[in-house]
C-alpha cells in the first residue's frame, strides 16, 4: 500500500471514530448523566444542544414561547463542571444537567425575576438565591434559563388566560399548538416537554404544577409544603406555596426532588414496578366524570391498577371535607406575603396597592387581556390576625385532619383521580375554560400529589394522580412509577398547528 492510500485509510478511520451527534430528545436525567461520565458529550455539549434545540423548536419553528431568558453564564458554568467533573468526578446525578426553572424563583445573577410582570423589570437583582436554587447549584446543574409563566403565579385575575405573562407573552402547548398549558407553570411544562431541557422546576399554589403538567404529558410532583421551603419565591401563600419538579418520567421527577429538598433524599432508592400489589387506592370519583375523554382515559387507567394488583376503593366520598378555607387564605396571604416579598427585594414597589396602580399605568401591556380583581380583593383584607383569616386556617386545619382521618379509616395509601381535563382552546378574549381538576384537596391541605400520564384523547394528554397524607412523598413516588412502569401512556409532543379532526 502506497503512501497515499496509506493516509486516506487512516482519514477515513478516523472519520469513522467521531461519535455520533449526542441526541438530547426525550433522554432522561439517568441517561445524561452515564454520558457525561463516560466521556460521550460534556456539560458544554448538552447545554450547547439544548440552546440549539430552543432556536429551532422556541423561538421559531412551533414557536412555544416556553422561556423568557436563557442565562447568560449557563456556557461558563458548565465549562466548570466539566473541569470538576474531570479533576474530582460527579457531585451527584445532576452534575452537569441542564434544568430550566420558573421565572418566580430568585436567582442572584444575571437573569431577571419577576413572576412575568414588567412591574419587576427594573427591580434590583435578588441579593441571594432561592434555598431550592442554591441546592440545584451545589448538585452540580446548570441553570439553563428562566420559563415563562402566567403572571404572579395566575393569582391576579378572576378570568385570566393561563400561560400568558405582560413579560412574555402566551406560551403554546407542544401537543397542539392552539391549546392552553394551563397555569401557572406554563413554560416550565412546555418546555420539558419539548425536551428543551432535561427537566423543570415549577411552583404551585394550587393546581400550578400538576395541571401544566398533566396536560402537557410530564410527570409533575407537588410536594408537601415544607419539604423544600419557601425561601425566595415570589409569593401567593405561604401557607400552599412550594416548588416542585416537573419531568418526563418519575424517575427524573424523584431525583430532582431529592435534590431539592431542604434535607437531601433519595426517592428513587425505593422504585419499585412491583409497588402496586396489594396497595389500596381510594378513588375520587367527584373530580372525574364530566368528560367523556376523560372517562375514557379513566377507567383505562383504574383497569391497569387492577391488572397491578392494587385494590381499588371505589368510591371514596370526599364531599363530607370542607376545603372551603382557602380562598380567604389565600386573600389575606398574598397581601402580606407580597409585601414582605417586595420589601426584601427593596423596591421599586412595595406592595399590592402599589402593583395595582403600576398595572393601571401601564394598561395597555398588564390589563389589555384580564385584569387584576384578586389583587383588588387582595388588598382590602385586613391583617393576619383577622377573624375572618383565622376561621379560614380553622377551617384548613380541620380539612387536614378530616382527609388524614378518612384516609387511615379506609387504609388507604393514596387517593386517585385524573388530574383533570385535556387541554382547552388558548383564548385571550373569553379567558380559561379549563373544565374539572382534583388539585384541591392536595393544594389546601398542604400535602404531597403527584401526577402521572395517563392516556391520550384525540393526541391531548391526560393526567393521572396519587395524592395523600403529610410527607407521603415516597410512597406516592412508588406508587406512580408502578403504574408508569404499567402503562407507559407518554407519547413525545408533535406540535400539531391545532387539535381535532383533521388535524
Amino acid at each position: 500500500m502506497d503512501r497515499r492510500a496509506f493516509l486516506a485509510l487512516l482519514s477515513a478511520t478516523a472519520a469513522c471514530r467521531q461519535p455520533e451527534p449526542f441526541s438530547i430528545e426525550e433522554v432522561s436525567i439517568s441517561e445524561l448523566g452515564e454520558a457525561l461520565r463516560a466521556g460521550r458529550v460534556t456539560a458544554r455539549g448538552l447545554v450547547e444542544a439544548y440552546l440549539t434545540r430552543i432556536r429551532i423548536i422556541d423561538r421559531s419553528g412551533p414557536h412555544l414561547n416556553s422561556i423568557l431568558e436563557i442565562n447568560p453564564d449557563a456556557l461558563s458554568i458548565a465549562d466548570a463542571l466539566d473541569a470538576e467533573l474531570r479533576d474530582k468526578g460527579p457531585r451527584g446525578p445532576l452534575h452537569g444537567i441542564p434544568i430550566l426553572i420558573k421565572d418566580n424563583i430568585d436567582t442572584a445573577d444575571r437573569m431577571q425575576t419577576t413572576a412575568g410582570s414588567v412591574a419587576l423589570l427594573d427591580a434590583p437583582t435578588p441579593q441571594r438565591d432561592a434555598a431550592i436554587v442554591t441546592r440545584l447549584r451545589e448538585s452540580g446543574a446548570v441553570l439553563l434559563g428562566k420559563t415563562n409563566l402566567s403572571e404572579w403565579a395566575n393569582i391576579r385575575s378572576t378570568r385570566s388566560t393561563s400561560g400568558w405573562s405582560g413579560r412574555g407573552g402566551l406560551t403554546r402547548n407542544p401537543y397542539a399548538l392552539d391549546r392552553n398549558t394551563s397555569g401557572s407553570s406554563s413554560g416550565s411544562a412546555a418546555a420539558a416537554a419539548a425536551s428543551l431541557c432535561a427537566a423543570a422546576i415549577g411552583t404551585e399554589t394550587d393546581g400550578s404544577i400538576v395541571s401544566p403538567s398533566s396536560v402537557c404529558g410530564l410527570v409533575g410532583i407537588k410536594p408537601t409544603v415544607g419539604l423544600l421551603g419557601g425561601d425566595g419565591i415570589i409569593p401567593i401563600s405561604h401557607s400552599q406555596d412550594t416548588a416542585g419538579p416537573m419531568a418526563r418520567s418519575v424517575r427524573d421527577a424523584a431525583l430532582l426532588l431529592g435534590a431539592l429538598a431542604k434535607t437531601p433524599q433519595d426517592f428513587t432508592a425505593a422504585l419499585d414496578p412491583n409497588a402496586l400489589r396489594g396497595a389500596r387506592l381510594g378513588v375520587a370519583r367527584r373530580y372525574m366524570g364530566r368528560n367523556q375523554h376523560v372517562t375514557t382515559v379513566a377507567n383505562q387507567c383504574l383497569e391497569a391498577l387492577e391488572k397491578a394488583g392494587a385494590v381499588l376503593v371505589d368510591p371514596v366520598d370526599l364531599s363530607s371535607i370542607d376545603f372551603s378555607g382557602e380562598r380567604n387564605t389565600l386573600l389575606y396571604e398574598l397581601k402580606a406575603d407580597m409585601a414582605a416579598y417586595l420589601e426584601q427585594r427593596g423596591g421599586p414597589l412595595f406592595s399590592l396597592e402599589e402593583l395595582i396602580a403600576f398595572n393601571k399605568h401601564h394598561a395597555a401591556t398588564e390589563l389589555r387581556w384580564f385584569g387584576q380583581e384578586y389583587f383588588e380583593l387582595s388588598v382590602k383584607t385586613g391583617g393576619l390576625q383577622e377573624k375572618e383569616y383565622l376561621e379560614a386556617r380553622a377551617k384548613v386545619e380541620k380539612a387536614r385532619k378530616d382527609l388524614t382521618a378518612l384516609m387511615d379509616r379506609e387504609r388507604l395509601d393514596a387517593l386517585i383521580a385524573t388530574t383533570n381535563s385535556p387541554a382547552w382552546l388558548s383564548d385571550l378574549v373569553n379567558g380559561d375554560n379549563s373544565g374539572q381538576g382534583c388539585s384541591g384537596p392536595a393544594a389546601v391541605t398542604g400535602f404531597p400529589h403527584i401526577t402521572v400520564p395517563g392516556g391520550l384523547a384525540e393526541g391531548l394528554p391526560i393526567g393521572f394522580s396519587f395524592f395523600g397524607r403529610a410527607h407521603d412523598e415516597s410512597r406516592l413516588i412508588q406508587l406512580a412509577h408502578a403504574f408508569e412502569q404499567a402503562t407507559k401512556a407518554r407519547r413525545p409532543p408533535l406540535y400539531r398547528p391545532r387539535s381535532g379532526p383533521g388535524a
